[in-house]
């Protein structure tokens, strides 16, 4: 029996959320923080449940307070100073969910969201710092008593590996799409940049390593020949990516920057195929977000995407850029394979929503609330 709001507002401790990434650029891990903690409040609304509180430290935010996002400013730190010193501080007898791969290093009842292991299996593509620091990090959470969640089988597996603890002491939450279609499409970026509907085929990511765009570069060229060009979406943060690892962009592609939500839908929309050649994901997000805008998707023939992308993407060696681009080109002039793909990728990014992932992670937190 669920209990009352009265009953629920007296039985259950505050819930707090760590609030460190709002602070942050706008990327895969505070997308993932953004979307699910938004839907996190809706759902503990919806069951009668107090409001979770956003803890953040005084700093410009990514978005504001919302009804379905109470944010309290606390601390006067910055950064990891703040996580550790100042937001455990803030919190008494509450639960604290951290959605962004750090957390407090000591304190009671908290819940700590790892999206993948690549500090240890990809060290190329992070910076000295960067990884030494997330290295220790993580190492010393799996022995502080936090409660350890991930996004995906095959993140869990990874980090039952490196941290050395059975994979069903990790729980799986999973992730949503429909957030990428929440905003209308903002078409400017093709008048920009010269593109036409279903004449130009898209790719996501940054210049670390294991994102594999240097492997486009025949694609590209391939593509050039046909007058369709390859646009690549995205940015590169040297806080934490590996300079020395940086790969160069494919000379023949496009290059549009970081974008915002609303241009990245309409070149989702407008692409005649998505290609994501990543060589690591602790999940995969883009290519979700493609199928939702009914995007053909070509993925890196790697075990997460297989996880996530199921039977609705085609697959293709991420280390053989021949292997590539025959997949893009088969998309690309079979039409009909084109539009099965969009309708068997519009159907898997239905199972995939935040509300979903939000109920999964309110079990998490029932089940560590004292």
């Amino acid at each position: 029996m669920r209990p009352s709001d009265k009953e629920s507002a007296l039985v259950r401790p505050d819930i707090y959320i760590n609030g460190r990434f709002m602070t942050q650029p706008l990327s895969g891990v505070q997308r993932f923080a953004l979307e699910i903690s938004a839907a996190f409040a809706r759902v503990s609304a919806a069951d009668g449940y107090p409001a979770p509180v956003m803890l953040t430290p005084n700093a410009t935010l990514l978005e504001e307070s919302t009804p379905e996002r109470r944010v309290r400013a606390v601390g006067r730190k910055h950064g990891q100073l703040w996580e550790q010193l100042d937001l455990p501080k803030a919190i008494r007898n509450g639960v604290l969910i951290s959605l962004g791969n750090t957390a407090p290093l000591f304190g009671k009842n908290r819940i700590v969201i790892i999206h993948d292991a690549g500090v240890f299996s990809q060290p190329n593509s992070y910076s000295w710092k960067f990884r030494t620091w997330y290295r220790f990090l993580l190492t010393m959470l799996r022995y502080s008593g936090a409660r350890l969640v991930t996004v995906s089988r095959f993140s869990r597996s990874e980090l039952s590996r490196y941290l050395h603890i059975p994979a069903e002491q990790i729980s799986i939450i999973s992730e949503g799409s429909e957030h990428i279609k929440n905003l209308p499409a903002d078409t400017s970026i093709l008048t920009k940049h010269s593109l036409r509907a279903q004449g130009f085929v898209l790719a996501v990511g940054n210049l670390a390593p294991h994102k594999n765009l240097a492997q486009l570069g025949p694609l590209a060229e391939a593509l050039a020949l046909r007058g369709t060009p390859l646009v690549i979406s995205g940015s590169v943060n040297k806080a934490v990516f590996n300079a020395q690892g940086q790969q160069t962009l494919p000379e023949a592609a496009i290059y549009v920057g970081r974008v915002s939500d609303q241009e990245l839908r309409a070149l989702y929309e407008a692409a005649a195929c998505f290609i994501f050649p990543s060589l690591y994901e602790g999940f995969g997000l883009p290519p979700l977000e493609a199928m939702c805008c009914g995007c053909p998707v070509v993925a890196a023939d790697i075990p997460v995407l297989h996880e996530i992308c199921g039977d609705a993407a085609t697959y293709v060696n991420p280390h053989n850029a021949d292997a590539i681009t025959r997949g893009v080109m088969h998309i690309l002039d079979t039409p009909a394979k084109a539009q099965e793909m969009r309708q068997a990728g519009l159907a898997r990014a239905a199972t995939f929503t935040w509300e979903k992932a939000a109920r999964s992670l309110l079990q998490i937190t029932e089940a560590v609330c004292p």
